[in-house]
């Protein structure tokens, strides 16, 4: 294994495989920076350029290299401009925008991009490490265990995401709702469609976060009259401070970094909801909960680390079992097949070599995108000191392109809207948008787990002795702050307490 794992090094940073992930991060770079297009869009486009290359690790170094990167780079734009570049770095808007807003874009984006390398890293050792054993933890959770999750990760978000637990909980159900819009998987009927053929396929994760997101932050930018840093104006400072906070919190950065790793492993949840789950978690740790969604820099770093550790989780069952971890994966397995490699025994035996050599496209290309965005990061940065009424129509284009190229579609600039004017009277309201977007982007997953676990089981999966405890373990969860609470106030009201 270790000349293997040497041997791979050396196969990455020779040429050419070394120009075509040099050339991958290009891409990749620009793609994460833009809103709406995605790395899986721009992976299906870059797919058939591939074929073209006869040397199995040059080829995985264009497309996985470009991959990589994304991840990052969309962190920025979210950062910057409260828009969402990856659908992944949707979390990264609570805190890290509300950083720009207060003059400190700088130790955002460096605690952002510093947090994205140790994911990435992180991810990339994991899969190294973890393919022999990770086999008895893929199969540890069948249907009803998922199932249950998806359920956990929506009330784990509606609890922690504002001061009203009532609130988010029924935002996370509202997401559900909207989820359900479509052609019923099962039955093939329609539901909640309105005549609307576009509502047949669902609705699109994109145009509802950048309309939910964007938006009012683009509205409340346009009424405050400022620039995004709010009328502060001067040098980009912050950024190593940026770095430090990640190794001060640099225990929270592993844990996410792992969350992230676990979530790309098990099957279709990926990083649009080890995001969340981060977020939960880096949030739940804080000693003042009122910090949340107002800059605070855990809320930043730890889905800024498990959206890039997410990519090594996913070729973990890709690369062993020849099960796409995701869409992306999914891709891949594609590249893999058309190159004449097989997943599993061979890939892990006769090919180790391939598999190492990914580890390292995902540190290479993570350390090499980090080295570019430091460089850049004044330019970046001063986007946020210029006059509002000066960046709003470039906003607003980055907004409408976005939604648009997710589907190639009108009507998703349409929604875009419509969610934008949801998104603004939820923020007026003091209604959280988080539990909304998971459960979206949870809604179909959780069906389909319901249904197969309804199939398979019967009822009889509710009594599992694994789901009854992470059944409980969301009950808790959502009692726990009230009951602390209540807690709190009889020992206040205790007459020696009140003397």
């Amino acid at each position: 294994m270790l000349e293997a794992f040497v041997s791979g090094f050396w196969q990455v940073v020779a040429w050419p495989a070394f120009g075509y992930m040099l050339v991958g991060i290009f891409i990749g770079f620009w793609v994460g920076l833009l809103p709406g297009i995605g790395g899986l869009s721009t992976l299906a486009l870059m797919l058939p350029f591939s074929y073209t290359i006869k040397e199995p690790i040059s080829a995985f170094a264009f497309l996985l290299g470009m991959l990589a990167v994304t991840g990052t780079t969309g962190d920025l734009t979210s950062i910057l401009f409260g828009i969402p570049g990856e659908g992944s770095s949707a979390a990264l808007i609570l805190d890290g925008y509300p950083m720009s807003k207060n003059g400190e874009a700088g130790r955002a984006l460096g605690a952002a991009i510093m947090s994205s390398v140790l994911g990435s890293v992180i991810g990339a050792l994991s899969l190294a490490l973890s393919i022999p054993i990770m086999r008895p933890l893929v199969l540890l959770f069948g249907s009803p265990e998922l199932f249950i999750i998806a359920i956990m990760g929506i009330t784990f978000i509606g609890t922690l995401a504002g001061p009203s637990l009532i609130k988010g909980l029924l935002a996370g159900g509202i997401g559900l709702m909207l989820a359900a819009i479509g052609v019923d998987p099962q039955t093939g009927s329609l539901r909640y469609t309105f005549g609307s053929l576009y509502l047949w396929d669902r609705l699109d994760l994109i145009p509802v976060v950048v309309g939910l997101f964007a938006i009012p932050e683009i509205v409340d930018l346009a009424v405050r009259g400022t620039s995004i840093s709010g009328g502060k104006t001067g040098k980009l400072t912050g950024v190593m401070d940026g770095v430090k906070d990640t190794f001060r919190h640099f225990w929270l950065v592993v844990r996410c970094s792992l969350i992230g790793v676990y979530f790309g492993v098990l099957p279709v949840l990926g990083a649009n909801v080890a995001q969340w789950i981060s977020y939960a978690h880096a949030v739940q740790g804080l000693k003042d909960k009122s910090r949340a969604g107002k800059g605070a820099i855990e809320g930043l770093l730890g889905p800024g680390a498990a959206n890039n550790s997410t990519r090594g989780g996913d070729l973990i069952p890709t690369i062993a079992f020849g099960i796409p971890g995701s869409g992306a994966m999914a891709l891949l397995l594609g590249a893999m097949l058309i190159v004449g490699l097989n997943p599993g025994p061979e890939m892990l035996k006769s090919r180790l070599d391939v598999t190492f050599a990914m580890v390292w496209v995902l540190i290479i290309a993570n350390l090499i995108v980090a080295g570019i965005c430091f460089l850049f990061l004044n330019h970046l940065a001063s986007l946020t000191f210029i006059r509002g009424s000066l960046l709003i129509p470039f906003l607003l284009f980055l907004v409408f392109i976005g939604s648009f190229t997710a589907n190639n579609d009108i009507t998703d600039v349409v929604f875009t809207i419509i969610f934008g004017i949801i998104g603004y009277f939820m923020v007026k309201y003091g209604w959280p948008r988080p539990p909304l977007i998971l459960g979206l982007t949870l809604g179909k997953i959780a069906e389909n787990y319901l249904w197969i676990s309804t199939a398979a089981y019967g009822a009889k999966w509710l009594l599992f002795p694994t789901v009854v405890g992470l059944i409980a373990l969301t009950v808790f969860t959502v009692a726990y702050p009230t009951i602390k609470e209540r807690l709190g106030k009889a020992k206040y009201e205790r007459p020696e307490d009140a003397v």
